[in-house]
C-alpha cells in the first residue's frame, strides 16, 4: 500500500487479484460477475480486521461448495503483504487479520491525503440531479423547509465527494393559484403603502409583514396607477414582482445555512415552453396516456359525482393503484401532469435523479416514479430516480412547543432559528436522525455542552485535538510519524475506526443517506473522547507525555489525523470544524 492509497481502496483490489489467480489456475471459471463481492469490517471486531463475502457470492455461479472456494481464496489472500491470518467462518465468509504496520500506513495515508481523505472516484463523474427545498415562493423559509434543505444540500456535497457531478436544483412553483393569492396580498400592501387603511389582512391572503416592503417598492415605482384598476390589469405584473422578491428572500434565508442552488427552474416557464404538451405527446405515442374516466371517489353517490373524460397516465402498469389524470376537466395541468413534464426535462441532463420531499407528499411517490421510469425507458435507458421523504420538525423550548415570528404571520422562520442557535447547530442537528423519522428540535438541548448534544460532542472532539496540538507546540512538541510503532491497541482501535471513513462515504452516497456521516462522526468523537478520558486517571495515556518526546509525537500525529477525518466529515455536512470552544 502506497502512502496515498487508502486501505479501503487497496483491499478490494487484493481480493480481485486473488480471484484472478484462481481463474488463472482453473479453480473458478472466468468471467464470473463480481458486483456483489464486498470487503468490509466484520460486525464483531473480535473476528478480525476485514471480512469478505467473495466465496459466498461466487460459489454458486462457480459450481463450488462455498467452504471449498473459501479455502482456496484464503490461501491466495494469505500471500498479501500485511495479512497475518485468513480464517474461514460460517458457511464461507473470510475474516482477515492485518499487521499493525498496515494501520500505521493508513495513518500516513490520512496525513498525505489531508482534505482529500475519503474522496472517491466511485461515482465515475456521472451526473446526479438533486432537487431540494422547492418551497412555494410565497414567503420566507420556515422550519418546515429546513430539514429537507439540509438533507438535500449535505447529500449533494456527499455525492460530489464520492465522485459524481451534481446539479443542485430548486423547482419554483410559480404557476399555481398560490402565486395569484400572493399577488393579491401584495396589492393590499401596495395600497397600504399609499396610505390606505387596510385594517386586518382578510382571510385567504398571506398575512406576514414580510410583504410590506414589496408593497412599498411597487408604490414607489407605480404610484397610484393600480389602486383602483381592475385585477386583470395588475395581477400578472404584481405576481411577477412578488415571486421575484420572494425568491430573493428565500435565497437569502438559504444562504444563512450556506445553501446555494445551481439552478432555479420555473414551473411557469416550463408550461410556457410547452414542455407538458411535449411529455403528453410522447406518452400518448407510447400508449402510456389515454383518454378515460376515473372511478367515482369512495363515498360519492351518482347524484353528486359526474364522470368526466380526462387524459390518464397508465400508472397501474408500474404498481400504482389507479391511473392518474395529467389534466383537469378545465384543460389545465394537474400537479402530477406538470411534475411529470418537469422530471422529463431534468432527466435529459442527468444520469440519475433524487428528489427531497416532505413526508406529506408520500402518496404521490409511486406515480411520479412510475412516470419517470416510463419516460427514461423511452429515452433509451431507465435512469435511477429516488424520492427521499423528510418528516416535519417539532420545535421545542422549555419543554413546550415553540411558536414565534410576527414577521412570518404564523410560523417560525428559518432565519429566526439560525439567528438563535447558529448555522452549524441547525445543520448538524437536522442530520442526527434518519430523514423519515420524526424529530424534535429542542432549543435548550441543541446548545447544551454535553454528550447528549451530538453537534457539541463532535465539534468538541475537533476543538480538543486542535487545543492539544497548540498546547504541545507551546511545550516544544510536534506531531511525528517517527515513533508510530509505539502506539498500542487502544490507539490502533481509533485508527481502525477512522479508517472506515472512505468506505462510509461510498456507502452513504450509494444509499443517498448523508445522515450516516453524522452518525459516524458521533461514534468517532465518542471513541476519541473515551481515549482522552483514559489520561485523566493514567497520566501515561495522555497525548503529551513530557518525559517521552517520541511517544508524544506519535500520539499527536494520531490525534492530528483523527481531527482531519472529523474535519472532512463535517465539511460534507456543511459544518465548521471549530478550533476552540
Amino acid at each position: 500500500m502506497t502512502e496515498t492509497t487508502t486501505l479501503h481502496a487497496a483491499f478490494p483490489g487484493h481480493v480481485a487479484a486473488a480471484l484472478d489467480a484462481l481463474e488463472a489456475a482453473g479453480t473458478i471459471p472466468a468471467g464470473l460477475p463480481r458486483g456483489a463481492v464486498a470487503v468490509e469490517p466484520p460486525r464483531d471486531p473480535a473476528h478480525g480486521d476485514l471480512a469478505t463475502n467473495a466465496a459466498m457470492v461466487l460459489a454458486k455461479p462457480a459450481g463450488l461448495n462455498p467452504r471449498v472456494l473459501a479455502d482456496a481464496l484464503a490461501a491466495e489472500l494469505g500471500k498479501v503483504p500485511g495479512v497475518t491470518a485468513v480464517e474461514v467462518a460460517g458457511p464461507g465468509f473470510l475474516n482477515l487479520r492485518l499487521t499493525d504496520a498496515v494501520w500505521l500506513g493508513e495513518l500516513r495515508a490520512i496525513a498525505a491525503l489531508a482534505g482529500a481523505y475519503g474522496r472517491s472516484t466511485k461515482g465515475g463523474g456521472t451526473t446526479v440531479n438533486v432537487e431540494y427545498v422547492s418551497a412555494n415562493p410565497t414567503g420566507p423559509m420556515h422550519m418546515g423547509h429546513c430539514r429537507g434543505a439540509v438533507v438535500g444540500d449535505a447529500l449533494a456535497s456527499l455525492l460530489e465527494f464520492a465522485g459524481h457531478t451534481v446539479i443542485r436544483e430548486y423547482y419554483v412553483n410559480d404557476a399555481g393559484g398560490q402565486v395569484d393569492v400572493l399577488a393579491r396580498s401584495v396589492h393590499l400592501r401596495y395600497r397600504e403603502a399609499l396610505g390606505e387603511a387596510v385594517g386586518e389582512v382578510p382571510e385567504g391572503l398571506y398575512p406576514g409583514d414580510y410583504l410590506v416592503p414589496v408593497g412599498q417598492a411597487l408604490a414607489e415605482e407605480f404610484g397610484g396607477t393600480y389602486v383602483a384598476a381592475p385585477e386583470s390589469e395588475w395581477l400578472a405584473l404584481f405576481r411577477t414582482r412578488a415571486v421575484a422578491a420572494m425568491l430573493e428572500m428565500i435565497k437569502a434565508d438559504l444562504a444563512r445555512l450556506d445553501i446555494h442552488h445551481d439552478l432555479f427552474s420555473s414551473e411557469a416557464e416550463l408550461q410556457a415552453a410547452g414542455k407538458p404538451q411535449e411529455a403528453e405527446a410522447w406518452l400518448r405515442a407510447h400508449d402510456l396516456v389515454y383518454d378515460g374516466q376515473l372511478e367515482a371517489p369512495k363515498g360519492k353517490t351518482v347524484e353528486d359525482w359526474e364522470p368526466v373524460e380526462l387524459p390518464l397516465f397508465r400508472s397501474t402498469r408500474f404498481g400504482d393503484d389507479q391511473d392518474r389524470p395529467i389534466r383537469k376537466s378545465d384543460g389545465s395541468w394537474t400537479y402530477f401532469g406538470a411534475d411529470l413534464a418537469y422530471h422529463f426535462q431534468k432527466a435529459a441532463s442527468a444520469d440519475a435523479l433524487v428528489d427531497i420531499w416532505g413526508a406529506d407528499h408520500a402518496g404521490t411517490v409511486k406515480r411520479i416514479k412510475a412516470a419517470v421510469a416510463a419516460l427514461t425507458q423511452g429515452q433509451g435507458k431507465e435512469k435511477p430516480f429516488e424520492v427521499k421523504l423528510v418528516q416535519m420538525v417539532q420545535l421545542m423550548k422549555g419543554g413546550q412547543p415553540f411558536k414565534m415570528s410576527k414577521r412570518a404571520g404564523n410560523f417560525v422562520t428559518l432565519a429566526d432559528v439560525v439567528d438563535m442557535v447558529g448555522k452549524d447547530v441547525v445543520r448538524f442537528t437536522m442530520l442526527t436522525r434518519k430523514p423519515d423519522a420524526q424529530m424534535d428540535f429542542d432549543f435548550d438541548k441543541v446548545v447544551e455542552a454535553s454528550k447528549d448534544n451530538p453537534v457539541f460532542y463532535v465539534q468538541y472532539a475537533h476543538a480538543r485535538i486542535r487545543s492539544t496540538l497548540r498546547k504541545a507546540a507551546a511545550e516544544g512538541f510536534a506531531p511525528s510519524a517517527e515513533g508510530l510503532e509505539l502506539l498500542g491497541d487502544e490507539e490502533l482501535a481509533l485508527v481502525k475506526l477512522g479508517a472506515q471513513f472512505p468506505r462510509l462515504v461510498e456507502a452513504a452516497a450509494a444509499a443517498r443517506e448523508p445522515h450516516r456521516v453524522a452518525f459516524f462522526l458521533y461514534d468517532l468523537a465518542g471513541a476519541f473522547h473515551s481515549y482522552w478520558n483514559l489520561g485523566n486517571d493514567k497520566p501515561e495515556k495522555r497525548f503529551i507525555v513530557a518525559q517521552d518526546a517520541k511517544l508524544t509525537g506519535a500520539r499527536l500525529y494520531l490525534a492530528s489525523q483523527i481531527g482531519q477525518i472529523v474535519k472532512n466529515g463535517l465539511a460534507l455536512l456543511g459544518v465548521e470544524a471549530v478550533e476552540e470552544m
